[in-house]
């Protein structure tokens, strides 16, 4: 190791430890150019290893005062004393090949710049004295090589990893030979740069960058790398994949030996449905399987209770009891397939159903591969599907963990996700810093549970979203995992390495989806969008274009380094994929594998002067939002004040009034629309009959069980809840003995209660994006005009009918509305028919906008509007909107709705419209707020 220090008294101190026992020799320049007015304006750092012979250290100081005195100091303690005067010095040292790193550094204030190479690391701390004030913002890293590119071996101490991760075989087999004659290696790193090493440094080479931003890594320097007077620290790691803190990758090789899994996330309709589609992709080249359960399982419902009548099958598929599970992986090898749930609120009946149907199968659960969800503390922050309160649901996750590390050593226990931050409206830095700081909490939740780290960190995995901010996106999951590393390996100071990689799944983004629009029946384009869908928020135009955002997307999460991909089709905006949908996306993602040549080298972008500036300033801005979150004493008590959520929805809102004042460019959208849409075919589900199939498979079931047996299952899985026994292991027998999901969730129930979120709204976000401009100062007073002449303001409710807990476009229509002065009533979620007519009865409200996202819009809608009529209200107008595909607007209007809208134009624009129609239609109220909603909510 080598230390290079300059000192506030200006004496350059070099420190050397040595860490191999073979030795070479390298020279050492070290010299400062001169600049007008400016007495130390560069350093440039010169390093030289041989593969053989030994040579000398000289340093070469010049500034306008002369030769600094030189001071060494062995802070190693490896290696014998080091000799050396003020001319040179001789240490043995390390190497192989031939090479010449260059470094150059200015800044303002005394700072250290850590270099390390793998096996040295070089800091320079520079007087506050010695430089000029104007020359304060210059960072330069330059690395050059000497011989050619053929000469040049691949790194020693990845090859010596990948070696060894590739079972002996030669790293070697990894470099790619094009054909252009171009010999690429499965690594790179800052010596791979090739350039004449006798060409001085010209100010081009150079990087400008602001240190200041940086000054939070001073936390994560070694502890030999002491700052001095707590200056500014800049900590540069030449970094390989597969080593600590992992920012390159979780594996030494990456995708050069094996790319990642290809998961596609699918479940719909019964489970003999998705059984067949599963077998088919199986057979087309996907390589894991990612299960998504109807909104009825995920509450903890049975398809027989009256609450989800609307929801069974729509939105992912209906598993009631074990035999669901049984036949929804009969003729899949469990124990060779990996299987993802994506499952929180009833993880304990779905999880145990998984392995109880597993070993009846003849699968151990010791050879059970893949992960469940089991996130439950993004739940209270964006999706909602929780069941329990947050306490008790965090102790549910603590089961998990302990059970799972006994018994299944193949199977990840959490996902942590993000990805449902983001489609609620979190952006990166939001979504990467609160799924850390979950992370850590449930690390903390393991150890409560009577833990160490390493019997279940390794097992954590994580779930990010992927936007089509491409570098961002890119950035964002090299960061999160130089996070994750530094901040496990900080406060719970793991023995085993694999506790503190990230390993991740990725899905592209459902909110840039964007689909075809049909505004029938409604005089304007406006469109009407409440949503966030099971799977994604979305917007509705031009469809077609979601294959080439999704393919972007995809690219930026494998460049990321994920270890497994969904790739959305690009009809998901409309409904559940068709085959031939589902056929294009997965294809998406065996083409870049196969014909782009991408999984051939192991992190390209690192060295990448955009690409580490943006990791570092990422990670940063993520650094200081966890550390919020610690200040209001960890995740689990930041989800309970309620901020995560009231970021997250203000970042929504201000995204989406950005888009809606053009500062945000959506295609198809916002720019380039297309005058004439064309239709696409979407898959429908038939709710009815699934529910009717459902509700006959559980009433066999229920009669057949072996009653007694059922009962004692359901009665140890409360007293389970009560007395701190492990919920999944009394779970799994209650599944053996058929209780069902709805049966195993309300046994726990009964002693945790089921959990009831309060309703909060952000406001202002829309006004601060428009300012004072005048189309929104039209809108707001002429709503002023028509509240002074009817004595008050227009008044909306925002309905969510059925289990969908996604709030997001709720949210961010309630913020436009009422910034523009219309007073909005926000139902609460997961209400019934029943209940949303009543509430909007209460309120006397003028209309009532029911937002669909999961498929319930046919069964859910038309229920309102009965009860409206039986409360004797029927002049409250009813609207849909959301994601409710085209052929299903007829029906709709036959049943009473006033209009159909998917997600469309600016809330400025539709409000400014109503205040036109208000101004010349008051001659009866209802007239009017008729055209209100249907002009005026018209937004996504």
């Amino acid at each position: 190791m080598v230390l290079v220090t300059l000192t506030r008294n200006n004496k350059c101190r070099i420190c050397v430890s040595h860490q191999q026992k073979q030795c070479a020799a390298f020279d050492y320049g070290l010299r400062i150019l001169g600049a007008p007015g400016v007495t130390v304006a560069w350093i440039a750092c010169f390093f030289i290893f041989c593969c053989e012979g030994f040579s000398a250290l000289s340093e070469y100081v010049r500034s306008g005062k002369g030769i600094f005195p030189l001071q060494v100091t062995d802070i190693g303690g490896t290696r014998e004393d080091v000799v050396a005067t003020s001319e040179s010095l001789q240490a043995a040292t390390f190497g192989n090949g031939l090479y010449i790193s260059c470094l150059a550094l200015l800044c303002p204030t005394t700072t250290e710049f850590f270099y390390e190479k793998g096996f040295s690391r070089v800091c320079i701390t520079f007087p506050k004295s010695s430089i000029s004030h104007a020359q304060r913002h210059t960072l330069a890293t330059s690395c050059v090589m000497r011989g050619a590119y053929e000469h040049l071996p691949i790194h020693e101490e990845w090859a010596a990893s990948a070696k060894k991760a590739m079972k002996g075989k030669d790293p070697n087999k990894l470099i790619w030979h094009t054909p252009e004659d171009i010999l690429i290696k499965p690594i790179y790193t800052p010596l791979d740069r090739a350039c004449d090493k006798d060409k001085p440094i010209e100010a081009s080479d150079m990087f400008l960058a602001d240190l200041s931003c940086l000054s939070f890594l001073r936390h994560y320097a070694p502890r030999h790398s002491v700052v001095l007077n707590k200056e500014i620290i800049f900590y540069a790691r030449l970094q390989l994949p597969g080593k600590y803190p992992y920012t390159r990758g979780p594996y030494p090789t990456m995708y050069t030996q094996r790319p990642w899994t290809i998961r596609q996330y699918a479940g719909f309709s019964t489970v003999e449905d998705s059984n067949k589609f599963y077998k088919d992709n199986i057979k087309a080249g996907q390589q894991g399987l990612s299960v998504a359960f109807d909104l009825a399982t995920h509450r903890g419902y049975d398809s027989d209770n009256p609450r989800v009548f609307g929801d069974v099958g729509m939105a992912g598929v209906a598993v009631d009891s074990i035999e669901d599970m049984k036949r929804l992986f009969d003729g899949i090898p469990l124990d060779k397939m990996s299987v993802s749930m994506t499952m929180n609120g009833a993880v304990i009946p779905v999880l145990a159903m998984f392995i109880a149907g597993a070993e009846e199968t003849g699968v151990e659960r010791k050879l059970l591969k893949g992960t469940i969800q089991n996130d439950i503390l993004k739940e209270f922050m964006v999706r909602n599907t929780y069941i329990y309160p947050p306490e008790h649901s965090m102790r549910i996750i603590g089961d998990i963990f302990a059970y799972t590390a006994k018994n299944m050593p193949k199977f990840n226990s959490i996902s942590i996700s993000g990805y449902h931050m983001q489609e609620a409206g979190a952006d990166a830095v939001l979504e990467m810093a609160f799924t850390i700081a979950d992370g850590i909490q449930y690390c903390q939740t393991g150890l409560d549970a009577g833990l160490k780290i390493d019997q279940f960190a390794p097992r954590l995995s994580f779930f990010w979203g992927i936007s089509m901010n491409f570098y961002m996106e890119i950035a964002k999951m090299r960061a999160a995992r130089r996070l994750w590393a530094t901040l496990v390996n900080e406060r719970f100071k793991p023995k085993n390495k694999r506790s503190m990689i990230l390993r991740t799944h990725s899905q592209t983004s459902g909110w840039s989806l964007t689909e075809q629009i049909n505004a029938r029946n409604c005089s304007v384009r406006s469109i009407l969008a409440f949503c966030e869908a099971e799977i994604k928020w979305l917007l509705l135009q031009d469809p077609y274009n979601n294959i080439i955002r999704t393919t972007i997307e995809a690219m930026a999460a494998v460049f990321g380094g994920t270890q497994s991909l969904h790739t959305n089709s690009f009809d998901e905006a409309l409904g559940l994929p068709t085959p031939f949908s589902a056929r294009i996306a997965r294809n998406t993602q065996i083409v870049i594998q196969e014909e782009s040549g991408i999984c051939r080298v192991a992190d390209p972008w690192a060295g990448s002067y955009m690409m580490e500036s943006l990791t570092d300033e990422i990670l940063a801005k993520a650094l200081k939002v966890i550390q919020d979150v610690d200040e209001l004493g960890g995740m689990a008590k930041a989800v309970a004040s309620g901020m995560p959520k009231l970021r997250i929805e203000e970042s929504a809102a201000k995204k989406q009034a950005r888009i809606d004042a053009g500062k945000e460019i959506i295609v198809g959208v916002n720019k380039y629309r297309l005058e004439k849409e064309e239709r696409i075919d979407i898959l429908q589900v038939d709710n009815a009959k699934v529910r009717e199939s459902q509700i006959a498979k559980l009433k066999y079931i229920k009669e057949t069980r072996d009653k007694d047996r059922a009962r004692r299952a359901l009665e140890g899985v409360t007293e389970a809840a009560k007395t701190g026994g492990n919920l999944l292991e009394a779970a799994i027998e209650a599944s053996s003995a058929r209780c069902t999901v709805g049966e195993i969730s309300y046994a726990m129930e009964k002693v945790f209660s089921r959990y009831a979120a309060t309703i909060r709204m952000v406001s202002g976000a829309y006004r601060s994006a428009f300012g004072n401009e005048d189309e929104f100062n039209k809108v707001v007073d002429r709503v002023r005009r028509f509240a002074e002449k009817e004595g008050r303001q227009p008044r909306i409710m925002v309905a969510k009918m059925g289990q969908d807990g996604h709030d997001r476009g709720a949210k961010v229509v309630s913020t436009g509305f009422a910034d523009l002065g219309f007073d909005v009533d926000v139902g609460p979620l997961f209400q019934t028919p029943e209940e949303a007519a009543r509430q909007a009865v209460d309120a006397d409200c003028h209309a009532v906008g029911a937002s669909s996202l999961a498929a319930g819009h046919l069964t859910l809608v038309p229920a309102l509007i009965k009860e409206l009529a039986k409360l004797g209200r029927p002049d409250i107008l009813v609207f849909a909107g959301g994601v409710i595909p085209p052929q299903d607007y007829d029906a709709l209007y036959k049943a009473g709705v006033c209009a159909v809208f998917g997600p469309g134009t600016r809330i400025t624009d539709c409000a400014l419209e109503v205040g036109i129609i208000v101004s010349t239609q008051l001659a009866h109220e209802q007239n009017l707020f008729c055209v209100i909603i249907l002009r005026c909510l018209g937004v996504h």
